[in-house]
């Protein structure tokens, strides 16, 4: 079986390592933050990601992988020509840039809001001349979670935009007044073969991803269709392997595409009960040129987010059909801890589970 290198040792890395120990993976990650969640599961290497000791080490694995976008970029290109290293660095090089990410979308004609590039304040006041209002400016690199953004309604709040960008360059967009957030999760293996997932509606407070309901209701053949398409001209662009997150606004009964993440990602955890193979071990099948799992839905589910405190476990655990998802982190505002997926056959009987859960969770904000 296959030693699994890993830049990033967080909750994605957790549960990439939980798909893979019963498959008789062993799994070696790199992450600067010690005792991090994967740590758990796996020999974790406490050093930067940069670090010659711990590239050595992951340059032995057969195979190298990460779990979050934010990783630096030389770390990747420095493995590259060593290992086996999935997804390919131009797929890390882009989405760690706005500016870059919208202008692939752009190039492959995947619809996607108006921007602009902005680096002054001057070229962020012909910016809006352009784009007009409502906008969002957004840093071009990091920020997550509704960070490093802020949205223009008014020539007024050009300063306080700036200054919450702390005037590093940026990317200045339009608003898009969509009816809905929806996300798909894509996965190539290293023999080019493909799967998608049925999309999700994402719910989203104060930036932070609360609630994904898979799949979508009222999803529609002509919206699967339309983010399978997107998501497969993304992946030929980028040389893809492994899973593929695309975020999506639905706008007209058409898709806007919004950003991707070159990896396994939090709208897709639904997937661990809710598919039949999960998007951690589709990633890992994916990377390791093994046969890709089924990707339809077993039943209908919902993926609530523990954001800052931890609920009554029991209150979690005597939900029917409920799956709860501890990632070994202390709890602090607007951090994620954990997830619960709750699932049913019928959609009232869901609503009804989901009604409950989220009256566990309300009771642990008092």
């Amino acid at each position: 079986m296959a030693t699994i290198g890993v830049l990033g040792a967080g909750q994605l890395g957790r549960m990439l390592a939980l798909a893979g120990v019963p498959l008789g993976h062993r799994f070696v990650f790199v992450d600067p933050s010690e005792g991090s969640p994967a740590a758990a599961v796996g020999e974790q290497l406490t050093c930067a990601y940069t670090d010659r000791v711990g590239l050595e080490q992951l340059a032995r694995a057969d195979v190298v992988t990460y779990e979050f976008e934010s990783v630096p970029l030389e770390a990747a290109e420095a493995l590259a020509p060593r290992v086996a290293l999935y997804p390919p660095p131009e797929a890390l090089r882009i989405a760690q840039d706005r500016l870059l990410e919208k202008t692939c979308f752009r190039e492959l004609a995947i619809r996607t809001a108006e921007f602009e590039a902005v680096s002054s304040r001057e070229e962020l006041e012909r910016a809006v001349e352009q784009i007009g209002f409502p906008c969002v400016l957004k840093t071009r690199r990091m920020g997550y979670d509704g960070k490093g953004q802020s949205v223009l309604r008014t020539r007024g709040d050009l300063g306080l935009a700036w200054d919450t960008v702390r005037r590093e360059p940026s990317i200045l967009e339009s608003f898009v007044p969509f009816e809905r957030e929806l996300s798909v999760l894509a996965v190539r293996s290293r023999t080019g073969e493909t799967a998608f997932y049925p999309v999700v509606e994402n719910h989203h407070a104060e930036g932070i991803l609360r609630k994904t309901v898979s799949p979508a209701p009222h999803l529609t053949e002509a919206l699967q269709r339309g983010a399978e398409s997107y998501a497969t001209r993304l992946m030929d662009r980028l040389g893809y392997v492994g899973v593929l997150a695309l975020e999506l606004f639905e706008l007209g009964g058409g898709l806007v595409a919004n950003e991707f993440a070159p990896r396994v990602h939090n709208s897709g955890h639904f997937s661990i009960e809710g598919s039949h193979t999960s998007q951690f071990e589709n990633h890992l099948r994916a990377i390791l040129g093994l046969p890709l799992g089924a990707t339809g839905a077993l039943s209908p589910s919902v993926m609530l987010n523990l954001v800052g405190d931890l609920p009554s476990v029991e209150a979690v655990l005597a939900i029917p059909d409920a799956h709860l998802h501890l990632y070994g982190k202390t709890p602090r505002p607007a951090r994620k801890i954990g997830h619960v997926t709750v699932r049913a056959a019928r959609s009232e009987e869901l609503a009804a589970r989901v009604t409950r859960l989220e009256g566990v969770l309300a009771a642990t904000q008092k």
